[in-house]
Parts: structure tokens; C-alpha cells; sequence
């Protein structure tokens, strides 16, 4: 292709609304235009670059035995309502775009596809004849974002690949789930990237185990826990650890004292003059069911320690059922106006105690009557610890489980695991904490969907068996930024060769040189020939121009067709290294080629 040809207009300034630096690159390097919030057109360049990560994607998946298909867009909420999701992705997390056509049918725009798979296979396989069977598809899917941000990392439209298996049990899954793992693993090789895979929580989709793979970015929005053995690596959402041990509580004998002032663990741990760790903090959460019903919540939880709100949430969707509830619309932590809608009293916010009274909770049919009491692993086993007295500007001091307050039954680990902390693989490995951007995350789904939805097959004992499913998902254009996020410098993006647009740019400096110019077109031609996918800079235009422009959008090899070609030779430059050497230009083709072999 052309330069003077193409549609291509790059930008000297960083764009406005551009956050972080692969967004900016990508708009000034003209590969995308924004046309509306989180809504951006992929430019011819940028068209490339996703239809070669959909080539290697595509090429991977077929290796394993998925079949391709193209799934509707537009999905019946029915469909929705009989897996239990429509509220949740309509209400609670309320990505879904929903609409109604002229029947006054209720219908979403795909965010992903279980349900839509899920009623395929309920019509189409009846037998363990069929199975197992994986299919796969590359499509744009829609995402109501509350905050777009970061160009196409975190968009209301994007491409994905997505894909689904069934089987007849949970052996056979595990197959094909460590065959999408190294699936998953070349794909990212092929594109050149640095990643990791990584235990992650599943979420809304759901099932018993999931993975993500993360590209390791600095602006990743992802925290990830791992260790340097390689044994161990978790989004900190799932990440577990051992925490510091407990010291010795100084407090011997229960009683309470006045502690004004101390609303917070680290100014009581200073007033007392002890460690955090001998402190169990009280932490109120309000959960709204998918039913409206609210529950008060209390987590019991070591003073040094966090909550990590993703497990506690996870928590809370096993014990819906107490609510006659399937899932959690919200998880709050109540201001004092919020508490206005339910507390019958004020409460001693800053120096509650575990056995607060279910008399704070007025009587009312929206909100459950009594606290849920969640007690933490970090302080089922402390003795004399310090808590909160249900009294402004006190506490209680030597405290005891089985004495002064009652241990509740709900044992549950919902600590947030952090850098620093030790291994529980390994205690003498410690946590190092790294930022990743979420490309890829594959589930084992279990009979979650085929259960709700009776997708059954017949066994060799002609029983119906609910289906076992499995989900695998890879943002194909989130992944393409990904790429500019982890590999750029100060002069623009630095593509990986698999992925970048074109192979090689031949710049002609001086359009007034017949030389130079014949130059330049033989090598466009032969090089395209020989399959070195070749841009011709045929612009007019300064050369110092067409030299920035080629660094900014990040062409991994330029041929200038200058000032050596009076000794016969032209000047290329690797743009990753920006390495420069001066070569024959009868071994220009026959060296690119075999370069951009040995890269992808």
C-alpha cells in the first residue's frame, strides 16, 4: 500500500481525552478515531493489526478441534431469565444494553454468549455420541461500561473471541480446559507478548475454577500476586497468602476503657500501645439482594487485614438462599444516609463490637431483620484481643470468643491478600505484586447453564444428563492495545512483527530523486512479492516527516532509500533497537524476508 494512497493523518499532540500511553499512540498514529464515548472506528491500519491477531487466534483454536460459527448479536431476554442472568447483567452489574423492538419484546446486546450456546446445544445435541464439541466465534460484543476509559482497553464495543464446550463429565472438561490454557499460551507467543496466566475469580460467568491471562503492563488495571518460584500467580480478587503471625496481646484481663479518638485501627493500635494484629474490626456492609431484600452484614476481621470485597461478595451469593435470593444486585458500604433508611438508632460507627445488636435494624419488609455475622480465619484462634465496645469512644480490651462475645458460625476467609505477604505453597516464598491487563480468561462452567436451562444428553444408559460446559473468552482488540501499552518508546509504538500492519516501510526521502524513487519502487514491489507485506512512503512531504511518522506508528523495519544508494546499498533501521545498518539493496529482499521469518 501507498502512504499517499492511504487514509492516514497522524497527530503531533496527544489527544485530549487519551489517558494512558497506548491510547494516545493509537489515535496519533492514526489506527483509531473516537466517535462517541467508549465507541471508537477501526482505521485501515489498526484493521490489520486485529485481523492478524484474528489469524493467529484463528489458527490456534482450529489446532485444538473448535469449530468456528457466528452467533446473533441481538439475544432474547428469555433466554436470560431462564439462566437467572437478566437482572444481574440488566440491574445489579448493569452492563447489558437493553432495548425493545416494535412487539414490545425485551432483547440484549450481547456482552457474551452462554445462554444463546446454551440454547443451541439444548436443540441440536442429544447424544454423548456428539461429545465433547467446541465452538468458537470472533465478534463484536457490547458492554455497557459505567466509565469507558483507555481507548479500546475499556470500551463499550469491542472484538472478542469467544468460545464453548460441552461434555459429558468433568474429566473430559478438564481436557479440553488445559487445551485452551496452551492454546491461549501460543496465541500470546505468537503476538510477541509478555504475560502471565493467572488463578482469577469468575465472577458473574460463574463456574467452579477460571484463569486469566494477563499482559504485564504498567498501566494494567489489574493488581496480580505472584512468587518468584513460578509456583504461584492470582489476580489479588482471588489471591490467598498467609497472613504476618499474631503478637502477644499486653492485655491479660477483659475490661473496657476509654479510647476517645481512636476511630480508626491504626490510631486505637497507637493509643493501647499494642499490634494491630491483636485487634478484630468490625466491618458493616449492606448487600441488596436480587429480590430487593437488603441484609446488614458484619465482618469480623483482624485489624491489620483488609476485606477483600470480591470474595466477601462471592460469600454472599452462597448464602442467598437464606434471603429466597439468587444473586446481589449491590454491595454497600452505608453512608449515614443510607443508614437512615434502616438503623433504628445511631450507630457507634468506628467502635462497634461483634455482638451489636440486631435492635439497630428497624422492622421492615425490605430489610433483613436480624445482622449476617461473617467471621474471618484471621481471628477465629486470637485470645485477649481488642474489639470495639458499641460506644462512642470506647473499646474493650482482653477479649475472648467463648466468653465475652459468641464466635459465629459463618466461618469464611475473605481477607485481601497483598505484596509482602508469605506463601502458602510456600511460606518461604513471598508475594510480589505486578499490574496486568486482563486479555483472556477461560472458565470451567460445570452444569450452571445446562442445569438452569435443561440442556441435557442421553448417556450409554439412556439417562439425561445435564451437560458439563466450559467458557473461553480473549479480547482480540483489547489485546491489540495491550500490545502498544507494553512495548513503545518516546518516538511511538514498537509492534511486534506478527502483529504489526505491515511488515516494512520503504521511505523514498527526495521524490525529485529518479534514483531514489525507482529505487524504492522495485524494492515495494519485490519485497510484497516475497510475502514482507511492504508500505511504500510515497508521500510528499519532508523526509524528516516521514522518519516520525514511521517511528510513531511503530513499522518494525525501514528501508530509506537515501544517501548510500551512491554505493549501491540503501540504509534500513530495525524500530524496536533502532539498530542501522547500510545493505546491498540486491540483499535487501532476501535479508527482510528472512528476518521477519525468524520474528513471527
Amino acid at each position: 500500500m501507498r502512504l499517499s494512497q492511504m487514509l492516514f493523518v497522524t497527530l503531533r499532540e496527544d489527544p485530549a481525552e487519551a489517558e494512558i500511553k497506548s491510547h494516545k499512540l493509537l489515535l496519533r498514529a492514526g489506527y483509531i478515531r473516537r466517535i462517541g464515548s467508549g465507541i471508537y472506528a477501526y482505521l485501515p491500519l489498526m484493521w490489520r493489526v486485529l485481523q492478524k491477531v484474528s489469524q493467529i487466534v484463528r489458527e490456534e483454536m482450529n489446532a485444538i478441534g473448535a469449530q468456528e460459527c457466528l452467533l446473533p448479536q441481538l439475544q432474547p431476554s428469555e433466554l436470560w431469565k431462564e439462566s437467572g442472568r437478566w437482572d444481574t447483567y440488566t440491574k445489579a452489574e448493569g452492563i447489558m444494553f437493553a432495548l425493545g423492538d416494535r412487539q414490545e419484546r425485551e432483547l440484549g446486546l450481547g456482552p457474551t454468549h452462554e445462554e444463546v450456546i446454551t440454547f443451541i446445544a439444548r436443540e441440536m445435541i442429544r447424544s454423548y455420541r456428539q461429545l465433547p464439541l467446541n465452538l468458537y466465534q470472533i465478534q463484536t460484543k457490547f458492554r455497557d461500561e459505567i466509565r469507558p476509559r483507555f481507548g479500546l482497553m475499556r470500551g463499550r464495543e469491542f472484538i472478542m473471541k469467544d468460545a464453548y464446550s460441552f461434555h459429558t463429565d468433568e474429566t473430559s472438561l478438564k481436557k479440553t480446559y488445559q487445551d485452551m490454557d496452551q492454546a491461549y499460551r501460543n496465541m500470546f507467543r505468537r503476538c510477541g507478548l509478555a504475560f502471565r496466566g493467572v488463578e482469577a475469580d469468575s465472577g458473574a460467568i460463574g463456574g467452579s475454577g477460571s484463569q486469566e491471562f494477563m499482559v504485564l503492563a504498567d498501566a494494567g488495571e489489574d493488581e496480580v500476586l505472584y512468587t518468584a518460584d513460578g509456583n504461584y500467580a492470582a489476580n489479588v480478587e482471588k489471591a490467598v497468602s498467609l497472613p504476618p503471625d499474631v503478637q502477644a496481646s499486653p492485655f491479660k484481663s477483659y475490661e473496657k476503657r476509654e479510647t476517645p479518638g481512636t476511630d480508626t485501627i491504626e490510631k486505637l493500635a497507637e493509643f493501647l500501645n499494642c499490634s494491630e494484629t491483636v485487634i478484630v474490626k468490625n466491618v458493616l456492609y449492606q448487600a441488596v439482594y436480587d429480590n430487593r431484600m437488603s441484609v446488614l452484614v458484619l465482618v469480623h476481621i483482624r485489624g491489620d487485614q483488609d476485606v477483600n470485597e470480591v470474595k466477601l461478595q462471592n460469600e454472599l451469593v452462597r448464602q442467598a438462599s437464606r434471603y429466597q435470593a439468587k444473586s446481589i444486585l449491590a454491595l454497600l458500604v452505608p453512608d449515614e444516609s443510607a443508614q437512615q433508611k434502616w438503623a433504628a438508632k445511631p450507630l457507634p460507627l468506628g467502635y462497634i463490637a461483634p455482638d451489636l445488636g440486631d435492635d439497630y435494624i428497624q422492622s421492615s419488609q425490605q430489610v433483613a431483620p436480624k445482622f449476617l455475622r461473617l467471621v474471618d480465619k484471621t481471628v477465629i484462634d486470637l485470645k485477649n484481643f481488642v474489639t470495639g465496645a458499641n460506644e462512642k469512644g470506647s473499646h474493650v480490651v482482653g477479649a475472648n470468643w467463648g466468653k465475652q462475645f459468641k464466635l459465629p458460625e459463618l466461618v469464611v476467609d475473605v481477607r485481601k491478600a497483598k505484596q509482602g505477604d508469605r506463601a502458602v505453597h510456600d511460606p518461604t516464598q513471598t508475594l510480589q505484586s505486578a499490574r496486568g491487563i486482563e486479555v483472556g480468561h477461560i472458565f470451567q462452567l460445570g452444569t450452571k447453564y445446562s442445569q438452569a436451562m435443561g440442556a441435557t444428553y442421553t448417556n450409554e444408559q439412556g439417562e439425561e444428563i445435564p451437560l458439563v460446559m466450559g467458557c473461553y473468552g480473549m479480547g482480540v482488540s483489547r489485546l491489540a492495545q495491550a500490545a502498544v501499552e507494553q512495548s513503545y518508546d518516546k518516538d511511538g509504538i514498537i509492534w511486534p512483527v506478527a502483529i504489526a500492519p505491515y511488515h516494512a516501510i520503504v521511505v523514498i526521502p527526495d521524490l525529485n530523486d529518479p534514483l531514489q524513487v525507482e529505487t524504492a519502487e522495485k524494492l515495494y514491489q519485490e519485497l510484497n512479492q516475497v510475502g514482507v507485506e511492504t508500505l511504500l512512503d510515497d508521500r510528499d512531504a519532508r523526509a524528516g516527516v516521514k522518519f516520525k511518522d514511521s517511528e510513531l506508528i511503530g513499522i518494525p523495519y525501514r528501508i530509506v532509500t537515501g544517501r548510500s544508494l551512491k554505493d549501491g546499498k540503501v540504509e534500513v533501521v530495525e524500530r524496536a533497537s533502532k539498530k542501522s545498518q547500510d545493505i546491498a539493496i540486491e540483499e535487501v529482499v532476501s535479508t527482510l524476508q528472512q528476518w521477519v521469518k525468524a520474528a513471527i
